[in-house]
């Protein structure tokens, strides 16, 4: 199926999960896939393009030049020149000492707060309880947007996205601003996401199929 079929069917299930698909951004997970199939998502609809690594999303920034990108992978300090200012939109700020380094380069970058909310230290991600103290300083230095979390490898991931979705909602009190978006979900769990209130979803398989290399 192509991608714009496949888009259609992820809109129903998004419909079918209780929500307006109009309020769910879809961001379309492009690491594995060259720009051909980049330009696929873009014709259509799907303007917003993610990627796990600056590495590998930096050549295809030159090739598909009227994307929006969001860096929703784990971002090393050392990488932090490369992607700041570039990406629209970077997910996974886990600790202040990112947060600092990127200021540095570009203090209007927004970004997201990622949550380990299932608590899998394979995972990145600050802890829950860490996560308010580390969003008011991240907010006083960048353009904080708002939090992300990941759903948990195995077992029901409701708890994990509503438990992420009570964060945010506390720490839009505390800080006092509105922090609009909620990125959660991916192909395996994006419904138990959108039922949870997430308003952003990370979408690569359902939308392109297996990766090149996937068995």
């Amino acid at each position: 199926m192509s991608v714009a079929e496949n888009l259609k069917a992820v809109r129903e299930r998004i419909a079918g999960a209780g929500r307006n698909p109009d309020e769910i951004t879809i961001v379309a997970v492009t690491k594995g896939f060259g720009a051909d199939r980049c330009r696929e998502a873009m014709e259509a609809g799907l303007t917003i393009l993610g990627e796990n690594r600056v590495q590998e999303a930096l050549p295809k920034m030159e090739l598909v030049t009227n994307a929006t990108w969001h860096l929703i992978g784990h971002l090393q300090t050392n990488k932090v020149k490369q992607a700041a200012g570039r990406f629209e939109l970077i997910h996974s700020i886990d600790s202040l000492h990112l947060a600092e380094h990127i200021s540095r380069v570009e203090p209007r970058q927004q970004v997201l707060i990622e949550v380990n909310a299932a608590r899998e230290p394979q995972k990145s991600g600050v802890a829950p309880e860490d996560a308010i103290e580390l969003a008011r300083s991240v907010a006083a230095m960048l353009d904080l947007r708002g939090l992300m979390a990941m759903g948990p490898a195995h077992g029901n991931p409701t708890e994990t996205f509503t438990e992420t979705r009570r964060l945010r909602d506390e720490a839009q009190h505390r800080l006092g601003r509105e922090l609009p978006i909620l990125s959660m979900g991916m192909s395996a769990d994006f419904e138990a996401a959108v039922s949870a209130g997430s308003t952003m979803v990370r979408l690569g398989q359902l939308l392109f199929g297996p990766r090149p290399g996937d068995h």
